[in-house]
Parts: structure tokens; C-alpha cells; sequence
């Protein structure tokens, strides 16, 4: 479905379609904290991976995220020979689309960015499928880069299971030993560059909206784009 929207010719087409048709922007909530988490490490930086639909969407949130110095769109779950936007979109690949967050653990925790995750970023009791867009490369998971975070992003699954948080259990599953790819170059800083394309607006704006509403200690004005990082 977002596909849709690749060019300036089909905007405008297609801009009347999806003014016409009711959101599909799923409902925020501000879910209660993971009971555990990650010690804060030494290390100035980590890294998550989380994969939640239209990585667009989910890239412009994590980027507004104290703590959070960059976020790139990409695919994880497959092999490097299908990690393509084309091939990924058959949803025969293995592949979700992925955001890749690489933050400061004295800033923000991991278990603040699964809170994050689980509450505002997409909605994870959809079975492979987001929004408009369903396939298995729009699946809800936690992509663990460690035997750490796998524990913590099981354990914090269980615990919204238990508590019935959301009505009914989650789809979210947690995948580890799956390498990253970054994707093509025109996906990144999507929502930033086009927030009055359609798709964006109806489906990903109000996600910046519930951030700043249900994270406003966490949430940040200035994104950390992908560009920037690459020019500096």
C-alpha cells in the first residue's frame, strides 16, 4: 500500500483515495514499564532492532527519542541477497521491515525503547500486519542483537501478556542472530522529508503526536535524521 505514494505524480492521485478512506492509525497507550531491564553498560552507545510495519513510521518515532542518535529504516530476518525493497515487499523473503536504534544506555534504556515500542510505535497484537499493510514483513518483533535483551524483551512480552494490557496476547515475537541491512537510501528520514504525503499523514503523524502526548520526559522536537549522521 505505501508504495503508492513513491512518486510525486501518484501523490496527487492518490491524494483524494486516502483523504476518502477511514485512518488505519492504530490507538496509542502508555503500557506500564518492563518489570526488568538492561543494566546500564558502560558503553556510550547500543544498538536495538525493532520491527513494528511501515518502517517509515517506526523510524520517525525512534528518532525523536532522547538518547537516540540515529535510526535507519532496513530489513532484518533474511538473507543480505533479498534485503531490496522489491523483493522484501513479497513477503516471501524472511525479511521484516526493521529500524535499526542505535542509542546512549545512560539516556535511555532498553526497556524504556520497548515501552516506547509497545505503546506508541505500532500495534502489537496485529499478526502480520500494521495499518493498511499486511504480509509477514510487517510483523511485530523484537530482532535481539543478545541473549540479554532477548531475555528482557521475552520476559516484558509475558508480563503484558499476564496483565492483559491489551485484551488479548500479543503477536510479538523475538528473533535473534538475524543480521541487519540498511534500506535504499529514499526510504530513510521518510516521515521528516514527507509528512504531508499521505500514507505519513494519515497513518504515521499521529504516532509523533501520542509521543510527545504519553512520552513528553522522553520525547524530543528535533529528530536524529540519518542524513545528519551521514554528513557528520
Amino acid at each position: 500500500m505505501k508504495s503508492l505514494a513513491l512518486t510525486a505524480s501518484t501523490l496527487a492521485a492518490a491524494a483524494l483515495v486516502w483523504h476518502a478512506v477511514p485512518s488505519f492509525a492504530e490507538t496509542a497507550r502508555r503500557v506500564p514499564a518492563p518489570t526488568a531491564d538492561l543494566v546500564a553498560p558502560t558503553a556510550k552507545t547500543e544498538t536495538a532492532v525493532f520491527a513494528g510495519g511501515c518502517f517509515w513510521g517506526v523510524q520517525g518515532v525512534f528518532q525523536r527519542v532522547k538518547g537516540v542518535s540515529n535510526a535507519v529504516s532496513g530489513y532484518a530476518g533474511g538473507d543480505a541477497r533479498t534485503a531490496r525493497y522489491d523483493e522484501v515487499g513479497s513477503g516471501r523473503t524472511g525479511h521484516a521491515e526493521s529500524v535499526r536504534i542505535t542509542y546512549d544506555p545512560q539516556q535511555v534504556s532498553y526497556g524504556k525503547l520497548l515501552q516506547i515500542y509497545f505503546s506508541v510505535a505500532h500495534d502489537p497484537t496485529e499478526l502480520n500486519r500494521q495499518g493498511p499493510d499486511s504480509g509477514t514483513q510487517y510483523r511485530s518483533t523484537v530482532f535481539a542483537e543478545n541473549a540479554e535483551q532477548a531475555r528482557i524483551a521475552t520476559a516484558y512480552i509475558a508480563q503484558l501478556n499476564q496483565a492483559k494490557t491489551f485484551g488479548k496476547p500479543l503477536a510479538t515475537t523475538v528473533e535473534m542472530s538475524k543480521p541487519f541491512f540498511a534500506a535504499e537510501d529514499y526510504h530513510q528520514d521518510y516521515l521528516t522529508l514527507h509528512p504531508s504525503q499521505p500514507y505519513i499523514a494519515i497513518n504515521d503523524m499521529p504516532k509523533i503526536d501520542d509521543l510527545k502526548k504519553l512520552f513528553p520526559e522522553t520525547y524530543k522536537a528535533t529528530p536524529s535524521l540519518v542524513k545528519a549522521a551521514k554528513a557528520g
